[in-house]
């Protein structure tokens, strides 16, 4: 898809204390369990590449706990392809408890302040304290104004993760000593919005903490002495834990490490469930299973159901068609549409994996899909294509693949299949589009209107594509086999699942209505507080 970002991942690693060394701990001790946090990193390495950074708890040192983190990829943060340095790195921050992010900005500038995790220093230890969160705060510009309306309060960065760390920080305030869960507590009554917060103070103590929605998947594993907690399950797959032993954090709930011990608690009421279906659609990685559900399995049926939106073909269009995936996240949808039609599905678009977030002179978005899609004539010539997709955001990517697959691949016919349904509305949640104006389908389609062969053909007549079909709404539940009530789908539906989700859409409408659009996010300027009462 290329036009679609989220905004970040975590990570937490703890080798308990007083228990035999586990077999899934560094060969150099249990001491050095902080050294599994990149590799554990480096696998949700899709959800983030601006920055990375890791903080780890080691009492024998002075800085108890200590935070390395940099703007740049995994590999370069933690420089893991120089030996030398990453041993440096891996001994200065050596600890047996360690947290870890990787971050994609959907606010905030690329500057090293703003990665995370962001750390606290405090003369007490139970005060020094670092975090890290994924998500998004939807009610974050009403939180910001309720702190600088305090004459003495000063905000040094525009994001909500500083938001987030001064409420932590007034939960701890004086001789406060709220137990972790009673912590998280007030926090949920005080947050709208996706949050999944992972934590470690100079005591030793740990939270892994998931919103009461469960808008962003956290799962976690227990084996032996070594927990690890991660965005997505294959982080802890692949570093050895057996998959019976990998469960996702429910919702409202936290882990919570005190004294070497473990335990699951309920922090707050979970009346519902808004899981993103965007995490099966696009974000996860395909070998990642989130909720008990297989991103992999849930790409395949959603190729099924783009398979029965066809035309039978006759046998000259049998003989001529092709289904090409836009790599990688689209595979698995276009692999299972083509076994249905009994077509070929080729790679028609070779990726250029290494373009990555290195800076290239371009002009924008379309110079930027020229360079990172290869469109293969050999494959695509004289050929029927069916072009298979995640979804169509902005249309900036699929208009210049629409265009370099005629004129370089010379493709006779270009049909583009859109495995989901069409966005129409915002995300507050953690995804980087936050304003009605640029999105492709609201040119040609309001939300609760039935999407007619009318409509699909001015957006295929507007792309240059010979035709256009994207899933009904339906499918989406069917395919990721959770009910629709428990889902978050508001950028299709418009239904969000939080009070300033709801009132930020209303203000996107007004925005969008009377011309005060921009490149920002959709309540960059105004708190809801005042959007209110406009």
């Amino acid at each position: 898809m290329g036009e679609l970002h989220h905004e970040c991942g975590v990570a937490a690693v703890y080798h308990l204390p007083n228990q035999d060394i586990s077999p899934l701990a560094p060969s150099q001790g249990p001491e050095q369990a902080s050294r599994l946090i990149p590799r554990l990193l480096l696998e949700i390495q899709n959800r983030g590449q601006l920055a990375a950074g890791m903080t780890s708890y080691n009492p024998n040192r002075k800085q108890i706990i200590d935070t390395h983190k940099e703007v740049g990829s995994v590999t370069e943060v933690f420089q893991l392809n120089k030996q030398g340095p990453f041993e440096a790195l891996m001994q200065e921050y050596a600890g047996r408890a360690a947290i870890g992010h990787v971050r994609y900005a959907t606010c905030g500038p690329e500057d090293r302040s703003y990665a995370q995790p962001f750390e606290r220093h405090h003369i007490e230890k139970q005060k020094w304290f670092s975090f890290a969160f994924n998500g998004q705060l939807a009610n974050y510009l009403d939180l910001r104004e309720e702190i600088l309306a305090q004459p003495n309060f000063h905000l040094a960065r525009e994001t909500d993760t500083e938001i987030l760390m001064h409420h932590i920080c007034q939960e701890l305030a004086g001789d406060q000593r709220p137990s972790p869960e009673e912590m998280l507590g007030r926090l949920a009554q005080k947050f709208d919005g996706a949050y999944n917060i992972v934590y470690l103070n100079a005591v030793g103590e740990m939270i892994v903490a998931r919103d009461p929605l469960g808008i962003r998947p956290l799962c976690y594993a227990i084996q032996g002495p070594l927990f690890a907690a991660a965005s997505e399950s294959v982080a802890l797959d692949n570093l050895g834990f057996e998959k019976s032993n990998i469960k996702n954090l429910p919702p409202g709930h936290a882990i919570i490490i005190q004294n070497g011990k473990i335990r699951l608690v309920q922090f707050t009421e979970t009346p519902r469930r808004a899981h993103c279906f965007f995490e099966w659609i696009y974000f996860a990685n395909v070998a990642s299973t989130l909720d008990d559900r297989s991103v992999y399995l849930s790409r395949k049926r959603l190729g099924e159901e783009l398979a029965r939106l066809e035309d039978p073909l006759t046998v000259e269009q049998r003989k001529n068609t092709i289904v090409v995936p836009v790599p990688d996240t689209a595979k698995a949808a276009a692999d299972s549409m083509a076994f249905e039609l009994k077509v070929p599905s080729l790679e028609g678009l070779i990726r250029n994996r290494y373009v990555g977030r290195t800076f290239i002179e371009g002009k924008g978005r379309a110079d930027k899909a020229r360079m990172k899609y290869t469109p293969l004539q050999e494959v695509l010539e004289g050929k029927r294509v069916l072009l298979v997709e995640d979804t169509i955001v902005r249309s900036t990517t699929m208009r210049a693949l629409i265009s370099q697959l005629r004129k370089r691949g010379l493709a006779k016919e270009v049909h583009v299949r859109v495995a989901c349904p069409p966005i129409l509305a915002p995300c507050f949640y953690g995804i980087d589009m936050s304003r009605v104006d640029e999105l492709f389908a609201t040119k040609f389609l309001r939300p609760g209107e039935p999407m007619t062969p009318e409509i699909e053909a001015a957006m295929a007549k507007e792309l240059d594509a010979d035709s256009l079909r994207y899933l009904p709404l339906a499918s989406i539940s069917r395919c990721v086999d959770i009910p629709r009530d428990a889902l978050c789908q508001a950028c299709l539906d418009t239904n969000y699942p939080t009070p300033a989700g709801q009132k930020l859409y209303q203000l996107a409408l007004e925005e969008a209505a009377s011309g005060r659009t921009g490149t920002g996010r959709t309540y960059d300027a105004v708190p809801l507080a005042t959007a209110a009462r406009m």
